[in-house]
């Protein structure tokens, strides 16, 4: 059970070793939009393919009663599974979710770690309750989030392949009775919602680390944004520099120090936020020192004497 690349990389990871897939349940295409990629991948290997609107109908629970399968595997699950649904396989069923619970219960479970500067995030594989992301946890895998990455590259580089492996690792663990189930402890629990415009705009008079790790934990998408120029745009690479020291002139968060050939610089609470790529909007990304001329704004390096080494 589940939906796009992710979906898609635990099916023929599966595969790839042997197993039988019994049938694989994807949501339903929305118009105007691609092919989800578990769907076709499924679809082209020949398995049975079930889309239902809601794991909840009777159609869905008869779909999944009628494959007598021996585990069911939640791979990227928006869809709400009643237990009705996820109890049927003869070993139950065991579900992905990319941060280190019982912290970051939600959609946007990548993105919060980094947003709040942790320096360690996972994943769990866990029982799916009724509760959202309230399970009890069969197995647990971390890994470390470096000062500068971005949502991109620690959902891709490090935590995608982790849950394609820890998936396998706890499909044999459950299958061979080898697992212990762990409650999760609701003292240590967090929820957080969608990261959405709200949450992802840039509010410069927050101190630097702050405002840098927002714009690491948007990029690649949805992207963080601020008003520059006079133009609402999404900010993507970008790099933080510290200033320590008092600087006269009436310097406020969020007003432009400078530009470069490559870059624009930002004061924010602390330091200097240098955005070298963003994307204004209605437009494609682009440089941000290619903006900074179009906008006319003066081209200064002298902003950088005042950097911490």
């Amino acid at each position: 059970m589940g939906q796009q690349e992710f979906g898609k990389a635990v099916l023929e990871g599966f595969i790839a070793r042997g197993d039988t897939i019994a049938g694989v349940f994807c949501v339903p295409d929305k118009p105007g939009t691609k092919p989800d990629a578990l769907r076709a991948d499924a679809q082209a290997l020949g398995l049975q393919v079930f889309t239902f609107a809601s794991l909840r109908s009777p159609e869905a629970v008869e779909a999944m009663r009628s494959l007598d399968a021996d585990l069911g595997i939640m791979a990227y699950v928006l869809q709400f599974a009643p237990q009705e649904f996820v109890n049927i396989p003869r070993f139950g069923t065991i579900q992905f979710h990319p941060s280190l619970l019982p912290k970051h219960r939600g959609p946007s479970s990548i993105s919060w770690p980094i947003a709040l500067g942790a320096k360690e995030t996972g994943v769990t594989i866990f029982r799916p309750t009724d509760g959202l992301d309230e399970g009890p946890v069969v197995l647990q895998k971390s890994c470390d989030i470096g000062p500068d990455e971005t949502l991109g590259e620690v959902y891709f580089n490090k935590l995608f392949p982790l849950g394609v492996a820890a998936l396998q690792e706890a499909a044999d663990m459950v299958i061979q009775g080898r697992h212990v189930e762990h409650l999760q402890d609701e003292a240590q629990a967090t929820y957080e919602g969608w990261m959405h415009d709200d949450e992802c705009q840039i509010h410069w008079a927050a101190p630097v680390d702050h405002v840098y790790d927002l714009i690491r934990a948007c990029n690649p998408a949805p992207g963080a944004w601020t008003q520059l120029a006079g133009v609402k745009v999404r900010v993507y690479d970008a790099r933080k520099h510290r200033v320590g020291k008092f600087v006269p002139g009436g310097h406020r968060p969020g007003d432009i120090v400078g530009a470069t050939e490559q870059s624009i610089a930002v004061w924010s609470q602390g330091g200097i936020i240098e955005i070298f790529k963003l994307r204004p909007d209605g437009g494609g990304k682009m440089s941000a020192g290619e903006f900074a001329k179009q906008r006319g704004l003066v081209a200064s390096e002298g902003w950088r004497v005042l950097v911490r080494s």
